[in-house]
């Protein structure tokens, strides 16, 4: 069964659509290595009411690819199998699938219903959608729960792509929907105010660096833990101090010496980090790269009157600020490296050694 419907017209006169039929794309086939990553011809996306045709331009790389292709969002990932394929991160991943959750694109047809004056401007699709509404905690992720953008074209409903005028280059504004979107999600939730002390784990990540820089806006002071080869563009994206990830944050810091956590890390070091908030501080966090078990000190969050803060539903106010704050010049993403969308493998390879700063953007051909 093809991923893709066969192509057909979207209706008269609204807009043009792609002469050609089909697209490369890269199809996940199923859990496991980049073996599972296969680059083969597909139809180009047949539109409904509603919904536009956007031509990719840049495809960030982001943990939440890997993760649904290797399963780790299944309960007692890396145990020994079961016998039962593992799950997405709400249920069984809908393999076939075009992973990629980050789309820099431009409109290149619209349905019945959607204004045609999209045609031909440049976009940024909203990763996480809200489909049910924002009074539901439902969410449809690009690339993770339907196809997304490591192909040359896409099709998303036209409420969550939004036009974007800025000097910022593709590969810029492809690196940014799901990294800044989850990181101003995180923001947002807490509640961050001026004059904070916020920490943040993963600071030379894509999360980690958005999350320094939306801070900063906010008028906090951060606090960012980065390897010590990563201090230099940590610090340049906005942290007031920088520590090494091996540091003794209690013994630098001290004890309830934060308001705000921000760890999309997790693993080994959770305990340590409830012991820096003060009574009444929050944590929040969006992942959990560094290992999803943990151990706390259940009087460390009851006696401080902590708040944990989990994020993965983003609230309605987030990516319409972001797309604000890039069209004010007030945001700039750190591309560490661009790859042609054949050569995803590599591009996720390196994404795992963990040496780069910032995001690793995909290109499609015909850019």
């Amino acid at each position: 069964m093809p991923i893709h419907p066969t192509h057909a017209d979207v209706g008269d006169g609204l807009a043009p659509r792609p002469r050609k039929t089909t697209m490369q794309a890269v199809v996940t086939t199923g859990h496991g290595g980049t073996e599972q990553l296969l680059l083969c011809e597909r139809r180009i996306p047949t539109l409904v009411a509603g919904e536009v045709l956007l031509q990719v331009l840049a495809a960030g790389v982001n943990n939440t690819d890997i993760n649904t292709r290797v399963g780790w969002y299944a309960d007692g990932f890396g145990a020994p199998s079961t016998g039962e394929a593992p799950a997405g991160w709400k249920s069984a991943t809908p393999f076939p699938l075009i992973q990629g959750a980050d789309c820099c694109g431009r409109v290149v047809a619209v349905a019945p219903g959607v204004d045609p004056a999209l045609v031909g401007q440049r976009v940024l699709v909203r990763s996480c959608m809200r489909v049910a509404g924002f009074a539901s905690m439902e969410t449809t992720w690009l690339g993770s729960d339907i196809d997304g953008a490591f192909a040359q074209y896409l099709k998303v409903p036209a409420g969550e792509v939004f036009a974007v005028r800025s000097d910022l280059s593709d590969a810029e504004l492809g690196a940014i929907p799901c990294a800044y979107g989850s990181a101003e999600n995180m923001l947002t939730r807490a509640a961050l105010r001026a004059g904070e002390q916020v920490l943040v784990t993963g600071a030379s990540g894509g999360v980690g660096l958005a999350v320094v820089q939306l801070a900063k806006l906010r008028g906090a002071r951060v606090i960012a833990i980065a390897g010590p080869a990563k201090t230099d563009p940590v610090r340049a994206a906005g942290a007031d101090q920088v520590l090494a990830r091996d540091a003794d944050l209690l013994g630098v810091l001290g004890q309830e010496s934060v308001d705000l956590v921000v760890d999309p890390v997790a693993g080994p070091g959770f305990g340590s980090l409830l012991k820096l908030l003060r009574r009444g501080a929050r944590y929040v966090s969006c992942g959990a790269i560094g290992g999803p078990q943990v151990a706390m000190d259940m009087r460390d969050f009851y006696l401080k009157d902590l708040r944990l803060i989990g994020c993965t539903a983003w609230e309605e106010p987030v990516f319409p600020r972001l797309v604000a704050a890039i069209e004010r010049g007030a945001i700039r993403p750190m591309v560490a490296r661009s790859f042609a969308l054949e050569q995803i493998a590599d591009a996720q390879r390196e994404f795992m050694r963990k040496q780069h700063v910032g995001k690793l953007v995909l290109i499609p051909p015909g850019v």
